[in-house]
């Protein structure tokens, strides 16, 4: 158990990003005080997230009973007394270290000993903050990026005297609110800022050395970032003096290079937004995107050979954050690391700046981009799944370093395995878009081998001397949810939900589903959640059995480790009868009819509404899929495990190569309803 256990959040400050930070906390349904310094000012926060909340509501994010919890669970104040009973208190006041520190004197005051104390500071070092406090300890950075209601991303920032504890409870509250954290020492501009304040800088700097004008510039960053907006146009929505204080802090602490251009002074002394209508140069392009590149490039690996972050989190950074479609690790690998050094030292030549050794002295090879992290702490070992912006979907690379991580633990003298995921999801299916490009290309191989990576993987995991615990924090879907079966246990949080929607896309589970699942939680129910692709919450997964522990987000990892101690799970006993009167109806159906009977129409639901809903569901599914999947689970219900595994590995081959099967996958991709083939009699 931590000795840090959230339920009550409360915000200082009610502008736009504290406001921000309120809504989405009360959004994913937790309670919140959102606190200013006085009653007006508290209620103009609450307006501006029920101005936002409506605009969602009129298009069609929210239903309008929706709103009416989401406000319910935010609580106006100007009385810093009802903080008293608040388990963490994230302040989000305006950049200005001595109002900051005044916040954190009267936290001090008025706050339990035990209350987390965040700050949302981008400006200043977490410890400069803590400093003025009786407990530093208890004091973690939480930067949030604009619009924090929206933007997932937030980094959790450590400095030299926080408690680890208090660490990990902080980064569990960002998890149970729904956000993306990643880590950050605390260093100037952190992770994200410090790479993309240089970004902006450099193309201030690209229109001061006349190597472009504005319309050019901001078109050859679009498409060289393949980005939406500009640096220009971003400066204008979030505030040009902003970007100048941003460079101002890191070109004072770190050193001149990162000091704002001229023109970005001149912009700000003018008060007056950048204008960048135009027609953009074409002929321009490689000379901006060379050098906007080349200092996204040293900056991004200086970061890293300073420990500020890791290659991965500089990478989530950008994907999920900025809303990059590749993180400057990505982007030097496709340029290649030798090309990459080079447009880097262009860059800072001539401030007398050397190119970090990272990217210096790789030569032609690549830089590691870790897609599954493998730790250790204390007796366990921990799988850690890190493509948070991609629901940590399951691909071929993902398989091989999961086999690799496996491996590492196996040797590791652990005694324990833990697998989980980061943001949203735990795993939340397969790349579907690699299955469709092989497809299309009429490539059934490849396929293949992904699925045998994934058999092998699940099946050294289910061999393991030690027990192996899934902690699911998240969406468990499709192949996480193959993944999850595999282990002895499964830890989920109240976020955790479950469903296998293969049926739903023309095709199988491939991995395991067919034999883990019904042998985990009963052959009717099992049919009854591959034939509709039902989702179930972390309730109802306790209920069947498909999750062991249902735990507060804070409670997760202290879980984790108490059921490691049972040792492995030697067998469980397939139940044969339905879990309670709950299930019944629907464990009686699936025990009943065949998929031809149902898709025929030719049962009798006994009026019952979960089995009629999940009659007009499988009618949604294709048909061969459901035929597939019938087969499969009937065929090996009596086998040894190995055997239906074997089994099942060997006939996804036809089921992949129906018509169904790339119909519905690309449709998926498409955003539209899949066409399946008609039911036959």
């Amino acid at each position: 158990m931590s000795a840090y256990n959230i339920r009550q959040y409360a915000v200082i400050g009610a502008g736009n990003m504290g406001s921000g930070i309120a809504q989405k906390i009360a959004t994913e349904g937790h309670p919140v005080l959102l606190v200013d310094v006085n009653e007006d000012a508290a209620n103009t926060g609450l307006e501006r997230i029920r101005t936002l909340l409506q605009k969602g509501v009129e298009r069609g994010v929210f239903k309008p009973e929706k709103v009416e919890r989401i406000l319910g669970n935010v609580t106006p104040t100007a009385d810093w007394s009802q903080l008293a009973d608040a388990d963490i208190v994230i302040e989000a006041v305006f950049e200005d270290l001595e109002v900051k520190r005044d916040v954190f004197r009267r936290l001090g005051d008025v706050c339990k000993p035990d209350a987390i104390l965040g700050t949302n500071t981008s400006s200043f070092l977490v410890k400069d903050v803590a400093s003025v406090t009786t407990n530093p300890e208890r004091v973690v950075g939480l930067h949030y990026f604009y619009h924090p209601a929206m933007n997932r991303l937030v980094e959790v920032i450590e400095h030299e005297t926080t408690d680890p504890a208090a660490f990990d409870a902080a980064w569990a509250a960002q998890e149970a609110i729904g956000k993306t954290p990643i880590r950050s020492a605390d260093a100037p501009g952190f992770v994200v800022n410090r790479y993309f304040v240089p970004w902006i800088n450099e193309s201030v700097r690209l229109l001061d050395e006349g190597v472009a004008d504005i319309p050019t510039i901001e078109w050859a960053a679009k498409k060289c970032f393949g980005v939406g907006m500009g640096p220009f146009q971003l400066m204008n929505v979030t505030g040009v003096p902003i970007s100048m204080h941003a460079a101002n802090t890191l070109g004072h602490t770190l050193h001149g290079f990162y000091a704002p251009a001229k023109g970005l002074c001149d912009q700000v002394e003018k008060g007056e937004d950048w204008d960048f209508d135009g027609k953009a140069d074409e002929s321009k392009y490689n000379a901006i995107a060379d050098r906007l590149m080349g200092v996204t490039f040293y900056v991004a690996a200086q970061l890293v050979h300073e420990s500020v972050g890791s290659v991965e989190d500089t990478d989530i950074g950008a994907r999920v954050g900025l809303r990059w479609p590749m993180g400057p690790f990505q982007m030097i690998n496709k340029a290649g690391v030798e090309r990459a050094a080079a447009l880097a030292e262009a860059v800072v030549v001539s401030h007398g700046l050397e190119v970090p050794y990272l990217i210096a002295n790789s030569g032609d090879r690549r830089i590691h981009i870790s897609m599954v992290n493998y730790e250790e702490s204390e007796n366990l070992a921990l799988v850690k799944f890190s493509r948070p912006d991609s629901l940590n979907a399951l691909n071929v690379q993902v398989g091989l370093q999961l086999m690799t991580a496996i491996e590492r633990a196996r040797v590791s003298g652990k005694s324990g395995l833990v697998f989980q995921g980061t943001g949203k999801a735990f795993v939340a299916g397969a790349d579907i878009k690699f299955f469709v490009d092989n497809l299309e290309r009429n490539t059934f191989e490849p396929i293949y081998h992904f699925a045998r990576v994934g058999h092998d993987c699940f099946r050294t995991m289910s061999g393991k001397r030690q027990p192996t615990i899934a902690r699911v924090q998240g969406l468990c879907l499709g192949g996480g949810a193959e993944l999850s079966g595999a282990c002895d246990f499964v830890v989920c949080s109240p976020k955790a939900s479950f469903g296998f929607p293969e049926t739903g896309i023309g095709i199988i589970p491939g991995l395991g589903g067919t034999q883990r699942l019904p042998r985990r939680i009963g052959l009717p129910l099992a049919k009854w959640m591959i034939y509709t692709g039902q989702i179930v919450d972390a309730n109802a997964a306790v209920e069947i059995g498909l999750a062991d522990a249902l735990v507060p987000f804070a409670e997760l990892d202290a879980t984790c480790a108490e059921f490691v101690k049972r040792g492995r799970q030697s067998g469980r006993t397939t139940p044969v009868t339905a879990p309670d009167t709950r299930w019944q109806s629907l464990w009686d159906f699936f025990s009943s009819y065949s998929v031809s009977d149902i898709m025929s129409g030719v049962v009798d639901t006994g009026g019952d509404a979960q089995v009629e809903k999940s009659v007009k569901r499988m009618s949604q599914k294709s048909y061969h899929a459901l035929l597939a999947a019938e087969g499969m689970l009937n065929a090996t219900v009596d086998m040894e495990i190995e055997a239906g595994l074997d089994m099942e590995l060997d006939h996804l081959r036809e089921v992949f190569l129906h018509p169904d099967a790339l119909e519905g996958m690309k449709s998926l991709l498409e955003g539209r309803r899949p066409e399946f083939e008609a039911v036959t009699a």
